[in-house]
């Protein structure tokens, strides 16, 4: 019998062909203003029998680029680029949301538009960030005032506004892996004693804020959000459970009234309370996705949706290899294997040359 993996879906005010979409994937393919280019635009083409493409994080503005070669949805040329984009996806009879991304404190005043980053509190991330110096250590960021996290809000629904004017079918909201947004939730990384910060409910807010801001300027059945709990990355640590599962809690009773139109979780348990609560509680749609640490293999994203603990599956590194990947799970067929040297180089190899298969 057919997993229910490969029958349609909706999600919020799209009506998908199949359950499978493709996770925000960073390539650093842009030009260097963040315009999309050619191989932009013949990357995602390739991939729209997915039931959902998400773009790459794309930056609201300049001050939350995290790199070189990275998009942004910031100016009418950004706009103009994503465009051809979503033209591109629609002539193929595919779907494409934006996530927009801003990156807080992965971030370096050489890459950023106003010489420096920024976060809930000046507390610098660990390791070093790659900038056109080469390798260097994350700065302390700049803390955002509170009215600056209200600009920093309507930044974001601007960026969404302008998704949609570029011909986007919905945006997601990156509140995950140790970027701006989650660096609001984790308590290690959020220091603040204003309404954004010390309680679970006050760390949740710049997350709620930032999700009915953009869901009033497009619509909650085209805004999505995404979210890592205590995936414990650049420094963004949940490693206290009960806190954890009150703040995820918190934020999913905030963004309940919004009608929103999925909640990507990326989690390594799917089935797991954290997960569960967020889907229930939030009452949005689930996409679920098992993690960096194992990519999802065909078996688990049948299982997922089968056994009702997810509508959708959200898939990254073979869908980088397989721009055909319905096709190759749905006929069981043999896949093509990624080539993590090209993730994040540049050109065309790895990146828009990975074959269909023929047969």
């Amino acid at each position: 019998m057919t997993s229910a993996l490969y029958t349609p879906v909706t999600l919020g005010s799209m009506n998908l062909a199949n359950r499978l979409v493709m996770a925000p994937l960073t390539r650093i393919r842009s030009d260097q203003d963040g315009t999309p280019n050619d191989a932009v635009v013949e990357y995602y083409r390739q991939r729209s029998s997915m039931g959902l493409i998400t773009t790459e994080g794309t930056w609201p503005v300049g001050e939350g680029r995290t790199w070189i070669g990275q998009p942004g949805i910031e100016t009418q040329q950004h706009i103009e680029g994503w465009r051809r984009v979503t033209e591109a996806v629609h002539a193929e009879g595919g779907r494409i949301i934006m996530q927009i991304m801003h990156g807080g404190r992965i971030g370096h005043p050489s890459i950023s538009a106003t010489g420096r980053v920024t976060a809930p509190s000046s507390i610098a991330a660990p390791g070093e960030i790659r900038t056109p110096e080469g390798k260097q250590p994350h700065p302390v960021p700049h803390a955002l005032t509170t009215d600056e996290v209200q600009q920093t809000v309507q930044q974001f629904a601007r960026a969404a506004e302008n998704a949609v004017a570029a011909g986007m079918d919905g945006v997601q909201i990156h509140g995950a892996n140790g970027y701006l947004i989650h660096e609001f939730i984790a308590a290690t990384t959020n220091h603040r004693t204003d309404q954004y910060g010390g309680s679970p409910q006050n760390r949740a807010r710049f997350a709620i804020d930032i999700a009915a801001a953009t869901a009033q300027a497009i619509g909650g059945d085209k805004t999505g959000i995404r979210l890592s709990p205590q995936h414990n990355i650049q420094g963004a640590l949940e490693e206290d459970d009960a806190d954890a599962l009150a703040t995820y809690r918190a934020l999913a009773e905030g963004l309940a009234p919004l009608g929103m139109a999925h909640i990507d979780v990326l989690s390594a348990d799917p089935a797991s309370e954290m997960v569960q609560v967020i889907r229930s509680v939030s009452g949005a749609p689930l996409v679920a996705n098992t993690g960096f640490g194992v990519p999802t293999d065909r078996l688990t994203a049948e299982q997922l949706v089968d056994h009702d603990l997810a509508e959708a599956v959200s898939v990254g590194r073979a869908v980088i290899a397989n721009p055909d990947l319905v096709r190759r799970w749905r006929e069981e067929l043999e896949e093509n294997e990624p080539q993590p040297e090209t993730f994040y180089v540049g050109g065309e190899r790895g990146y828009t040359d990975y074959p269909f298969y023929v047969g």
